[in-house]
């Protein structure tokens, strides 16, 4: 008997609280229809789970069909393909949906999505609606817009899609992916009345999808080496991009940064007579405590003292929060209505997974997005500090004995209990440089490769970890 075919159209009559709750696994709706008719001969028909391509799948696929810098492995010419223009015919066709609301603008190579997130948070606490558009994402293309805290739906991605598929086909030069999501999010904050959103930069800053705003802010995180065959190979040629953000007359905030960057800052910010807030300069964060549960912070500046919590690992998380509070203060300066207390409540909320992420704790398992040595260094800084190895030997009763025994006690509970590293990158990432500073803090290490086109094969990972003398 032939089977039935696995695709089919099938109509729903329902709600977009009922869409929401249909199964969505790696972007796919799947509809489980089951049957089990009788035939004449007493023979039943095999139970068969059919899968629907649902809108939000084509509105997916679309998307992805546009050229996608985060997926091309190679990035000759890339540089080029970087620009406003295209963004512009967009929002001109659609009647500018990023009037409808005010910004904040978030550039840098590390720490602009937890700052971010941070604002977002905070901005949320005051009881305003608020767009949060970041990149990339980890479970969900969805993720990347979010209001109030949500992801968009399924439902609205597809029909926003479907919406501007009319100008974009109508487009001699089309646009990226990022571009297309970029106005995908700006025109769903309209659409939901939102009062603020805060953008986080894809790459860059200067040519970047997000850089047609006039944000009330921008903010301008830590500045390191990435991304360097399109931004430059100096971090002032990097700083000069990210600082691209800064507008005429709108303050600015930036994290400490190196000599040569905060130069570049510096001199653009007062070329566009946009005021400069400095963290370290004009306004101080004192780490008072940090644990496994989050870092605790003083942060002082002109006119105000607060006493934050913020439950990401990490005593980098304490510059991430001061350089929000700072922006978050200049808001508050423009007439944004933002307590002492919302901004505290707001920090003391904010999630924000896969940076120093604990998934488990018997055994712990932490997941974290490191992709350059800087940012490899604070997640070996913070492993060190927050889940050093002596942490594995205190099961031991604590007696006094000679070195060499407590030696051996300590090597009998670090072979119960190693640290292992589960190591996966991107072939363009600096893939010595992060290891020279992760695998020496590891017992053993298992290279993997994600199914993305630019993952790095895990014969060229296991030969980079070679020389470490590391269990591979």
């Amino acid at each position: 008997m032939q089977q039935p075919s696995t695709k089919h159209s099938i109509g729903l009559n329902t709600s977009p609280a009922m869409c929401e709750r249909l199964s969505y696994v790696d972007g796919h709706l799947h509809i489980g229809l089951c049957w089990q008719p009788r035939l004449g001969d007493g023979c039943t028909i095999p139970v068969w789970m059919l899968s629907m391509e649902s809108a939000y799948d084509q509105a997916l696929a679309y998307i992805l069909s546009l050229t996608d810098l985060e997926r091309r492995t190679d990035l000759t010419g890339a540089r080029a393909q970087l620009g406003l223009e295209r963004m512009k015919v967009m929002l001109d066709a659609i009647g500018h949906p990023e009037a409808a609301y005010w910004t904040v603008h978030v550039a840098g190579t590390k720490g602009k999505g937890s700052t971010a997130a941070m604002i977002e948070r905070v901005l949320r606490a005051t009881g305003m609606e608020t767009g949060l558009y970041t990149s990339p994402h980890l479970h969900t293309f969805r993720e990347r817009i979010r209001f109030c805290g949500r992801p968009i739906a399924p439902t609205a991605l597809a029909s926003l899609t479907a919406e501007l598929r009319l100008c974009v086909d109508a487009m001699p030069d089309r646009p990226s992916t990022f571009e297309l999501a970029t106005t995908l999010a700006l025109l769903y904050f309209a659409r939901r009345r939102a009062h603020a959103a805060v953008l986080e930069v894809g790459l860059g800053g200067r040519l970047d999808a997000t850089n047609v705003v006039t944000p009330r802010v921008a903010v301008i995180t830590s500045i390191s080496y990435d991304h360097m065959a399109i931004l430059g190979n100096s971090l002032g040629q990097i700083a000069y991009e990210k600082a691209g953000i800064i507008k005429p007359g709108v303050p600015v905030v930036s994290s400490p940064q190196h000599p040569e960057a905060l130069a570049v800052i510096e001199r653009i910010a007062r070329e566009r007579g946009a005021p400069l807030t400095l963290v370290g300069r004009d306004m101080e964060v004192r780490i008072t405590d940090a644990s496994k549960n989050g870092v605790w912070a003083t942060i002082v500046g002109a006119g105000y003292c607060h006493d934050v919590h913020v439950p990401l690992i990490g005593e980098h998380q304490a510059t991430n929060a001061a350089t929000a509070v700072a922006a978050l203060e200049v808001l508050r300066q423009q007439g944004v209505p933002l307590t002492a207390r919302q901004m505290t409540d707001g920090l003391s909320l904010v999630h924000w997974p896969g940076r120093l992420e604990i998934l488990a704790r018997r055994p712990t398992i932490l997941v974290d997005g490191a992709h350059n040595v800087d940012s490899a260094q604070k997640l070996r800084a913070a492993l060190d500090e927050f889940f050093p190895l002596e942490d594995q030997h205190r099961a031991w009763p604590a007696q006094s004995c000679t070195d060499a025994a407590q030696r051996r006690r300590r090597h009998f509970f670090r072979a119960l209990r190693p640290r292992v590293l589960i190591l996966g990158m991107s072939a363009d990432k600096d893939i010595r440089g992060i290891m020279n500073v992760l695998v020496p803090g590891a017992d053993a290490v298992i290279v993997t490769r994600s199914n993305h086109p630019r993952a790095a094969d895990v014969e060229l990972l296991k030969s980079a970890a070679a020389p470490f003398g590391c269990t591979l």
